[in-house]
């Protein structure tokens, strides 16, 4: 057969090798890649490139920042950033209808600030606001829709591991999509802010108001958010001030976080080495997939598969507007049946030739499908945020997890419509850097 039917076939093997046969994804990528570079050329060219691209993967400095901003991440975890942080959003929030759902989603912003993950906040912020919300008699589709969406913020607002490794993979400024980053998540956390108004003003014995707390007591709960902040504007700001390359702002960050924690006395030695080992767990995954994601990426360019899609969908008599879109639409659905890094690493060899073949900014692109992919993590049947919630919340329903989140996944199409309609939205902040 030909190349470009080789490279197709490969792809729909590989979709099917993931969904049917649930091989993990690293593999699934690496041994159809292997397998497809040597069908296409030979088995020494085949070996040749395993060995290369091995090297080149596991000696890549660029790769060194990925488990620096995740072990930033793991010593907030375990030295309770998290929950001090929902008790400065609590104090400020929690007494007006719907402000514990708020704080939640705040936190989670917040949260997500400093890890860069979805699933690692989801966990965190169930822990901490579901029995808060509990308490207060909140509705559980309110609660676990707004644990389960404002998760999401661990993804979109900056250091995000997804948008590090798009930078990786699509050779762009790791700094510049982190700035570009801000201003959507920025938004969308608005947005949620929004839903839980509408939610609490159509149904307000969904969100009943807290206590109300003294100016002093608001005051008192600051120094819970200092932490944060100061971790946030440390690494983006020295970002965007061109202080820090993204490998040095994750190793300051994971300095200050460490020292922040020692200080606190919140951080044990216990604690210290779960913190080292779930970032050497998780550092070993990702990169695992990254070197399944090279090898299929390889075979897809030998096939020339990716350029001869972008130059056919550079000649339909269509806008360019309307082939962003269908790519958005494949992303939604490719989200809710596939992790989304996976979803990215597979798909974006395609997609990016496309989009840049049709003068779209790259920057704007690698956040906008991080938006469009995070969609996933609240959609069934792998809505992996929606699960992790569900099964903290053990006496809730998952039709009612399922609910919860139904209502914001308009905050998210809002939040793309807007950068589609103003691309500016992300592409200001990198433009000043």
């Amino acid at each position: 057969m030909d190349p470009i039917t080789a490279g197709i076939l490969g792809t729909l093997l590989l979709l099917v090798s993931i969904f049917l046969f649930r091989i993990p994804v690293a593999f699934a990528m690496g041994i159809i890649g292997f397998s497809g570079f040597a069908y296409v050329l030979n088995w020494n060219a085949a070996t040749g490139m395993l060995g290369t691209e091995l090297w080149n993967v596991f000696s890549n400095y660029g790769l060194t920042v990925i488990p620096l901003f995740i072990l930033m991440g793991q010593i907030c975890f375990y030295s309770g950033v998290n929950e001090r942080l929902y008790k400065s959003a609590y104090a400020w929030m929690g007494q007006i209808r719907g402000g514990i759902a708020m704080t939640t989603v705040l936190a989670c912003a917040g949260f997500a600030a400093i890890c860069g993950s979805n699933s690692a906040t989801a966990a965190t912020m169930s822990t901490v606001a579901l029995p808060e919300m509990k308490k207060f008699k909140y509705n559980p589709i309110l609660s676990t829709g707004s644990v389960a969406a404002g998760a999401t913020l661990g993804v979109v607002i900056p250091p995000s591991v997804v948008l590090i490794i798009i930078g990786l993979q699509t050779s762009q400024s790791i700094a510049q999509l982190f700035v570009g980053g801000m201003i959507p998540g920025v938004l969308l956390t608005v947005l949620f802010l929004g839903t839980i108004w509408y939610l609490c003003k159509r149904h307000p014995e969904w969100g009943p108001a807290g206590p109300r707390t003294t100016f002093s007591e608001k005051l008192r709960s600051l120094p819970g958010s200092i932490e944060m902040v100061t971790l946030f504007f440390l690494v983006m700001g020295g970002l965007f001030m061109g202080l820090f390359t993204p490998t040095e702002a994750g190793a300051a960050g994971a300095a200050l976080a460490l020292i922040i924690a020692t200080v606190s006395g919140k951080m044990s030695v216990a604690k210290f080495r779960l913190a080292v080992s779930d970032t050497l767990k998780i550092s070993s995954m990702i990169m695992v997939i990254m070197l399944g994601a090279v090898i299929f990426g390889r075979f897809l360019a030998i096939t020339r598969l990716p350029f001869e899609a972008a130059g056919w969908v550079a000649g339909l008599p269509i806008p360019p507007v309307v082939v962003i879109m269908v790519i958005c639409l494949i992303y939604v659905v490719g989200g809710m049946v596939m992790d989304a890094l996976a979803l990215l690493l597979v798909t974006i060899p395609i997609f990016f030739p496309v989009v840049t073949n049709m003068g779209y900014d790259p920057i704007w692109f690698g956040v906008l499908i991080t938006v469009v992919t995070t969609l996933g993590a609240i959609t069934p049947p792998v809505g992996v945020n929606l699960f992790i919630v569900a099964s903290m919340a053990h006496d809730v329903p998952m039709t009612d997890a399922f609910k919860g989140v139904a209502y914001f996944v308009a905050a998210y199409v809002v939040c793309v419509a807007l950068m589609l309609a103003v691309p500016q939205l992300v592409t200001f902040l990198p433009s000043l850097m």
